[in-house]
């Protein structure tokens, strides 16, 4: 490892986190703690996820291996773990995951960790139960009419905190076992949790959501989106702009909690020994391409994501160069100086963060799954589900290619940064030769995953994790 020591690692993995959803990245969004990360610590300026939504993408971020490169299906059941790799030298392991339904046992990622939990309980045999575990925005309504006679009863109490009372998220789940793992550790730690809030439907308090709109957009307003897009109703520029201000206030929400979180590590005596990273798994769409939320597309405003590390004692910087998530598993073995397994696909940003070095210049691959509509359900979980989509980036240009059908698109990000203006019809000869050195990754990336077989069988999942999995949108 090159110069950095820290005892411990804090992952911290938000769900749906767009790049320009934080300060860092955008100097008009309000994310004053993972600012303060950044500020320290180094920014990875153009990281990208290996897939556009959570399956696709967490076997890279967990594991270091492409999607399906194991099994065929999605989740790591197969793949050599980073926790796996952690605990088996001795690191102590914890996950916390706010019942996000693809991040469970179910798909392998509890291996190696000491303590798991995904906050995926049973949710009842009755009518009620399963229709709030299945739809979390009435969940969240009426968690929020009952705030102000819980604030009531918080002020007789004499109670003082300043968290709020709306918990649609599971994040107060998450963050209270993440500060018992940390209050209880005794030797050197790998501490992950992943955070639902910025995930479609976004519901934060609405403290957060003054915070980010100076006060001026109020709960009727979130209910007013909620109810148009629940209804299906058209999404004109009022509602979109509100779904906008309602995420920028779930990332505001996420961040506050990774500011407790922090707090927790310097009140135990561990924050000048424990590295930080902080990531988002994907991004989200706000009609750039057609569609809200995360659908299988392979643009920028899915795949570009934040990638912040935090190392104590190294210099402050920010990396132009493009990164993608499967540098994650290495980074963080790297930096508990635990080697790295041989199946690793990524590599360690280590160099890179303490002394600077120029990261790896391969292009990063993501894949996505679509089948004949892209709004199509149920949500692909193999190959088999539908057109395997891959995208090759380098730092200037993405190209997406339709493994299927061959259809193939190329676009100049520096000119074109919102990628509306496809050169591939019509290239130059020198984008002629950057489409076939793309197609050729493409290519040889899709051999590899689809050496398991397309017609792997997805697999089963029982009834209490289908819910979950409906309340977040995917049948």
């Amino acid at each position: 490892m090159s110069g950095a020591t820290p005892s411990n690692v804090v992952l911290v993995t938000v769900d749906s986190l767009r790049a320009d959803a934080v300060g860092a990245y955008d100097a008009d969004r309000h994310t004053p703690v993972i600012d303060g990360l950044a500020e320290r610590g180094t920014v990875f300026e153009n990281a990208f996820a290996n897939g556009n939504w959570t399956p696709f993408s967490f076997p890279s971020i967990l594991a270091s291996r492409p999607v399906f490169a194991d099994t065929g299906s999605i989740g790591v059941t197969e793949s050599p773990t980073l926790a796996r790799e952690l605990s088996d030298a001795g690191i102590a392991t914890g996950g916390f995951n706010a019942a996000n339904g693809f991040l469970t046992r179910h798909w392998g990622y509890d291996d190696g960790f000491d303590t798991f939990d995904s906050f995926v309980t049973r949710v009842g045999s009755g009518l009620y139960s399963r229709f709030l575990a299945t739809h979390p925005t009435v969940e969240a309504w009426l968690q929020l009419a009952g705030t102000p006679a819980r604030r009531l009863g918080a002020r007789l109490r004499g109670d003082t905190d300043e968290r709020p009372f709306l918990d649609a998220s599971r994040m107060f789940d998450v963050e209270h076992a993440a500060t018992e793992f940390v209050e209880n550790a005794t030797e050197p730690f790998f501490l992950w949790v992943h955070y639902m809030d910025t995930h479609t439907p976004y519901v934060p308090a609405p403290r957060y959501i003054r915070e980010v709109s100076d006060g001026r957009f109020g709960t009727h307003r979130m209910l007013h989106a909620h109810t148009r897009t629940g209804l299906g109703l058209s999404v004109n520029d009022r509602t979109l702009a509100e779904l906008r201000t309602l995420y920028q206030a779930a990332a505001r929400q996420v961040d506050a909690s990774v500011g407790r979180l922090l707090d927790t590590l310097a009140e135990t005596g561990v924050r000048d020994d424990t590295a930080v990273v902080v990531a988002g798994d994907h991004g989200e769409e706000f009609q750039e391409h057609g569609h809200l939320a995360h659908y299988p597309k392979l643009y920028d405003e899915l795949i570009n994501v934040p990638l912040i590390v935090d190392v104590p004692g190294a210099d402050a910087r920010r990396v132009d160069q493009h990164v993608g998530l499967d540098a994650v598993p290495p980074t963080v073995a790297d930096l508990l100086d635990v080697r790295a397994p041989d199946a690793w696909r990524g590599n360690s940003l280590v160099p890179t963060v303490v002394a600077g070095d120029t990261p790896s210049e391969a292009p990063v691959v993501s894949v996505a799954v679509r089948g004949d509509d892209v709004t199509l359900q149920p949500i692909p979980r193999s190959l088999d589900d539908g057109d395997l989509l891959v995208s090759v980036r380098d730092h200037d240009w993405t190209y997406i290619r339709n493994t299927a059908n061959g259809d193939e698109a190329l676009y100049h990000r520096p000119s074109d940064p919102d990628q509306q203006a496809d050169r591939a019809a019509n290239p130059t000869p020198e984008e002629a030769r950057r489409i076939d050195s793309f197609r050729a990754i493409a290519a040889e990336h899709a051999d590899r995953i689809r050496r398991h077989g397309a017609d792997a069988a997805a697999a089963s999942t029982d009834a209490d994790l289908e819910a979950r999995l409906e309340a977040l949108g995917y049948r």
